[in-house]
């Protein structure tokens, strides 16, 4: 009887498929053997992307290779694919080597594949397919949308469905931040991570960036950004409009008082501590005006600036000078006084000391003259009558001290 072409497949087929069955039985009941002459390789894929197994041989005595899904169904027999998933295709085919690409990887099918070699024994090697599955965006949450200086604000970052659980980590500016973070699983083996992070703000964290950033390994560069709102109180500074130089009887003094603050500083007030403000000083909204100086006027001026959150102030010191003043009146140095102390008290301890040796050389000789004419005299009376020091002019002898 006369077979035709395509009978002559279909037959083939029939033969491949029953032997694909029999071989399939045969070897659910084999026992694994670990050799080095079979390999593949364990793979992670993200979720939607492609996985690809390579079942590889080193010594191929022409045996059959098969690759095997986690419920051991043939995917690919030799060249050919009994399963019917297009997601599956040949990628290379040898004697070596059966390579397999898997596309649009679903969590379902993650699991352990099998290459199979039919030698006696047969043998088997493992690839576990392991689906990455990348964090919905994260979301920061605040406790408050706007914090004053020196509170405390919280931030809470959520990481939702992602497999294997992400991690957190947060970052204000340059500054790495501790959080405290919680991990949730849901089904699928899939994890929701919440993160959790407290610190007391200054008024220089205003707008400064605070990123909750995530680590996982199916995603990179991953994370949300808040910029911090931070109300503080006014920074006060008083600056001298006129004169430029110092401040004579006379002349007429401006004063501006600029203060910057969050909210903006809604009252500024000027004051002298201790007395009244001259009764014709001028206030202009921040400015101070003061004409026609004289030295009753002297003091401290005060400019006082205040907001919601705060009140602050710079002082400025009014001292007027003569009108012919030339200048301003030099600061005692104590250390140049004490030094000028020092070499005066060493001046007058050295003439003490000079003066000292003078006095005793010159009593010396004094006691000298004394004794002149007694070395010729013949005798101890006639010594004491020639000395120039006798008792005959004891009453004639004047002594002079300098």
């Amino acid at each position: 009887m006369a077979i035709t072409g395509s009978g002559s497949l279909l037959i083939s087929l029939s033969v491949f498929v029953i032997s694909a069955v029999f071989l399939h039985k045969g070897a659910a009941e084999t026992v694994t053997v670990d050799s080095q002459n079979l390999a593949t390789d364990n793979v992670s894929v993200i979720e939607g992307e492609t996985a690809t197994i390579s079942c590889r041989v080193k010594n191929n005595d022409d045996s059959v290779i098969q690759l095997l899904n986690p419920n051991r169904q043939t995917i690919y027999f030799r060249d050919v694919r009994p399963l019917k998933d297009s997601r599956f295709q040949l990628v290379n085919f040898s004697d070596n080597e059966l390579r397999v690409s898997l596309s649009n990887v679903s969590l379902s099918d993650e699991g352990r594949y099998v290459c199979q070699l039919y030698t006696d024994p047969p043998q088997e090697a493992y690839a576990d397919i392991t689906v990455l599955v990348p964090p919905g965006s994260p979301v920061i949450e605040s406790r408050e949308d706007v914090v004053s200086e020196g509170n405390e604000t919280e931030l809470t970052c959520i990481a939702i469905g992602s497999k294997p659980a992400a991690s957190i980590r947060w970052m204000k500016g340059e500054e790495e931040l501790t959080g405290e973070m919680t991990v949730e699983e849901m089904y699928d083996r899939m994890f929701t991570v919440t993160s959790r992070v407290r610190f007391s703000v200054t008024k220089e964290d205003d707008g400064l960036p605070v990123d909750c950033i995530i680590d996982h390994p199916a995603v990179k560069d991953l994370l949300a950004e808040r910029h911090l709102e931070v109300l503080y109180k006014p920074e006060v500074k008083i600056v001298v409009t006129y004169p430029e130089g110092l401040t004579r009887e006379g002349d007429n003094l401006d004063l501006t008082c600029i203060a910057e603050g969050k909210p903006h500083p809604h009252q500024i007030n000027w004051l002298r501590v201790d007395e009244d403000v001259p009764p014709h000083a001028v206030v202009t909204g921040s400015d101070l005006y003061i004409e026609n100086l004289n030295k009753s006027y002297n003091g401290t001026y005060r400019c006082v600036a205040s907001n919601t959150v705060g009140e602050a102030y710079d002082d400025y010191i009014l001292y007027v000078y003569d009108s012919r003043a030339g200048g301003a009146p030099q600061k005692i140095d104590h250390a140049v006084i004490g030094g000028v102390v020092a070499v005066v008290m060493f001046a007058i301890l050295c003439a003490l000391i000079v003066l000292g040796r003078y006095f005793a050389r010159h009593k010396g000789t004094y006691f000298t003259h004394e004794a002149k004419g007694a070395d010729d005299a013949a005798d101890a009376d006639t010594a004491i009558i020639n000395a120039e020091g006798g008792h005959n002019n004891t009453d004639e002898k004047k002594e002079y001290y300098i």
